[in-house]
C-alpha cells in the first residue's frame, strides 16, 4: 500500500495551514513530504516565511500517494492551480480512491475540476461558489468521500487531526491532539 502524504507548496502558501499540518501529520507518524511545484527548493509563503520542500513534484509518482494536501493561501492557491503536473497527480488520486485534502482557498481547485460534485465541502468565505456541485457545510472541517477541506487558517489543527483520523485512526488523532494539550470540539 503506499505511504506517503504529500503537501505541496506554490510560492504564496499559507504557513500556517501548510506547516502546523506537516508538524502533526508527523507527530502521527505519518511520512509526510514537502513537495515544491516549482524547481527550486524553497518556497515562499503568503507572509514571507520561507521553506525548504523535500521533493519537486517531478520526483512525485501516482503510485506512491496516499493522499495529497492542498494548504490555502494567495497567490498559493492560484500557482497550485496552474500546474497540469499537480492536476493529474490528483486526477490519478481521485481514480485510485486516494486522500484529497484541501484548506482555505484550496477546496476551490477540487471544485472548478468537477471533483466536489455530489460531495459535502467548505472553504474560505467567498470561494464557495468554486466548489462547483458541492453542499457547501456549515462545519468548519467536512470529510466526504475521500476529500478533507477545511474554512481557513483557524481550523488547520482540526484539519491536520481530521487527516490523521482518515489516514490511521480517531485514537491516534485523538493521541497527538492530548500531546500538544488541544482539545479537539
Amino acid at each position: 500500500m503506499p505511504k506517503n502524504i504529500y503537501v505541496f507548496l506554490a510560492e504564496g502558501f499559507e504557513e500556517t495551514e501548510a506547516i502546523a499540518t506537516i508538524d502533526l501529520l508527523r507527530r502521527a507518524g505519518l511520512p509526510t513530504h514537502i513537495v515544491t511545484i516549482e524547481d527550486e527548493p524553497h518556497v515562499t509563503g503568503a507572509h514571507g516565511i520561507a521553506v525548504q520542500a523535500d521533493l519537486s513534484i517531478r520526483e512525485v509518482y501516482s503510485a506512491d500517494v496516499r493522499a495529497l494536501v492542498l494548504p490555502g493561501g494567495l497567490p498559493g492557491v492560484s500557482n497550485l492551480d496552474a500546474s497540469p503536473r499537480l492536476h493529474e497527480l490528483i486526477q490519478d488520486a481521485v481514480a485510485e480512491g486516494k486522500i484529497l485534502a484541501a484548506i482555505c482557498a484550496a477546496p476551490s481547485i477540487y471544485g472548478r475540476l468537477g471533483l466536489l460534485e455530489g460531495k459535502e465541502a467548505i472553504a474560505y468565505p467567498g470561494f464557495e461558489g468554486q466548489l462547483h456541485g458541492a453542499k457547501v457545510s456549515a462545519n468548519p472541517v467536512v470529510r466526504s468521500g475521500n476529500f478533507i477541506t477545511a474554512k481557513s487558517a483557524a481550523y488547520t489543527f482540526d484539519f491536520a487531526l481530521a487527516l490523521i483520523e482518515a489516514l490511521e485512526s480517531k485514537e491516534k488523532a485523538d493521541e497527538v491532539a492530548s500531546a500538544i494539550v488541544y482539545h479537539r470540539p
